[in-house]
């Protein structure tokens, strides 16, 4: 009989490893907050302060503790410090509607509702939470105040491995967001991929979607976190040449933004190592435009909140092979992908079809959303919502999402393509193609055109130019309108409701226009 001879090591969360960075760092700053420094002694202490004044509002296992977080300091403590307490956190989005906000608090049922002097606007008036504030509110609720108090030694964590750990809003892009749930340990896996002590990532993005999975990575890794409140070309392109950042994640939408404005050619842009792109389309045509303007940097990421990363396309693999700009990079090691054909088979190399997901990153379930995770999840795969297919040389190449990618006389039709077609003209600088909000009157994609600085654009040219490149079919089912720059979403993608009100508008100013031509 084999007989142990020692014992199995005691199982170790993201926040474990976070803090004996902190405390290895102790005089350096590891978080830069409106141009101040927060060193690694200092966070770990505020840490410690809210896990008690945390359990002394009755937090611990089991519980869940939901912010309307700012991008600043005092959420992260209060994130680390809930985990740390093995209860759960989630950062929640800030919905525009207030009816859907409203719904989608009280349907995540958080034992406790955080609040700051940014977002206590967000809160709605009936959530069913204990509500508690950071910078406002009456000094009984202030959580804040009461951490001051505390005492910051340190404190053993308390998360078990299935513990529910981490709540992650999707983006909510095609209705209202989603909540992928993961437990201690697959959220601790998801963030410990490596990463260098002298990283230095730009977070100016909502701390609900990826940039919470940056910051947790980051600071493991020994590097330093540069928190800025929201994204602005300007400010961005600044706090790269400022702060001497290394690493920064736009979305689509803001990259192109980024890469045009006129400052990008102004400041020093030369610490960059990675500027990682998410969500939309990308076509190849625009991302061969930000290669020329900022350098082989940038590192295309496709996957979701509840998918995680699938694959990746880094710089080195862009200079290998310029082909390459066409598609979302190899499927990362550990990662599983199928491509199920409509009639429910898999496809072969190169046909089309929906992409499913499995690895240890897949979420494993939405939180209270029982029919939406049956629809999601099966049997440990991840159905993403989008089409795509793998090419010979296995790397993975999304035409887009399922809704906004139609076949027209045999031929499979993406954004990609239109927006190819358009970004080719002079007059144009972007363009973005998604599903019409105007299905019932045959038009099957919405599309707007962004004009250079000073140009105007010609619609009818650009109508010209996408029936030449694939077909009077695709022309007729577009509506087209031109606008100076894409409404986005809080996340930073394409806003589907506000393109198909402007495109609406520009259909509709035509139509009368020819009415009275007619007249």
């Amino acid at each position: 009989m084999k007989m142990e001879t020692g014992k199995k090591a005691a199982f170790r969360t993201y926040v474990d490893v976070l803090l004996d960075q902190l405390e290895a760092h102790a005089d350096r700053a590891v978080l830069r907050y409106l141009d101040e420094d927060v060193t690694g002694a200092a966070f770990r202490a505020s840490i410690y302060r809210y896990a008690r004044a945390l359990a002394s509002f009755g937090i611990g296992r089991g519980a869940l503790v939901a912010m309307f977080a700012p991008n600043r300091p005092d959420a992260l403590a209060i994130r680390y410090a809930t985990n740390l307490l093995g209860a759960a956190t989630m950062f929640l989005p800030a919905i525009k509607s207030a009816e859907q906000r409203a719904a989608f608090v009280t349907r995540m049922q958080p034992t406790l509702l955080v609040a700051f002097a940014q977002t206590a606007h967000l809160v709605p008036e009936r959530c069913g939470a204990k509500l508690v504030y950071v910078g406002t509110g009456p000094a009984r609720l202030r959580l804040d105040i009461r951490a001051c108090v505390q005492c910051d030694t340190p404190m053993p964590g308390n998360a078990m491995p299935d513990d529910l750990a981490v709540i992650v809003s999707s983006g909510g892009s095609t209705g209202v967001p989603k909540a992928s749930r993961r437990s201690f340990a697959a959220y601790s896996a998801l963030v410990s991929a490596p990463s260098p002590s002298d990283r230095r990532q730009l977070v100016n993005g909502a701390l609900a979607y990826l940039s919470q999975v940056l910051v947790d990575n980051t600071l493991m890794g020994g590097g330093t976190v540069v928190l800025k409140p929201r994204y602005d070309p300007v400010a961005t392109l600044a706090t790269i040449e400022a702060e001497r950042i290394t690493d920064v994640l736009l979305v689509e939408p803001q990259l192109f933004e980024t890469m045009d404005h006129p400052d990008a050619r102004l400041r020093d842009l030369s610490s960059l190592r990675s500027i990682a792109h998410v969500g939309g389309s990308a076509p190849a045509i625009l991302r061969r435009r930000a290669i020329a303007r900022f350098g082989p940097v940038l590192t295309h990421m496709y996957g979701a909140s509840e998918a995680g990363l699938v694959s990746v396309l880094s710089p080195s693999d862009y200079l290998a092979d310029a082909s390459l700009l066409d598609s979302v990079g190899r499927i990362r090691p550990g990662v599983d992908v199928r491509i199920r054909r409509a009639g429910g088979t898999f496809a072969r190399e190169g046909q089309h079809g929906a992409i499913e997901v499995k690895s240890a990153a897949v979420a494993q379930g939405y939180y209270r959303q029982p029919i939406e995770a049956a629809q999601k999840f099966r049997d440990g795969w991840c159905l993403t919502g989008d089409i795509g297919f793998i090419d010979e040389k296995l790397n993975l190449h999304v035409l887009g999402r399922a809704g906004d990618v139609a076949e027209m006389d045999g031929v499979v039709i993406g954004p990609a393509q239109i927006e190819t077609a358009l970004c080719a003209l002079p007059d144009v600088r972007y363009a973005r193609a998604v599903a019409s909000g105007d299905a019932a009157r045959g038009y099957a994609w919405d599309v707007v055109v962004v004009p250079w600085r000073g140009k105007p654009i010609d619609i009818a040219r650009c109508m010209r130019a996408l029936e030449s490149a694939c077909g009077a079919h695709v022309a007729k089912a577009v509506r087209m309108a031109a606008v100076q720059r894409v409404p986005l979403t809080e996340q930073g993608k394409a806003d589907r409701a506000a393109i198909a009100l402007l495109c609406g508008d520009a259909s509709n100013a035509g139509l009368e226009k020819e009415a009275a031509f007619s007249a």
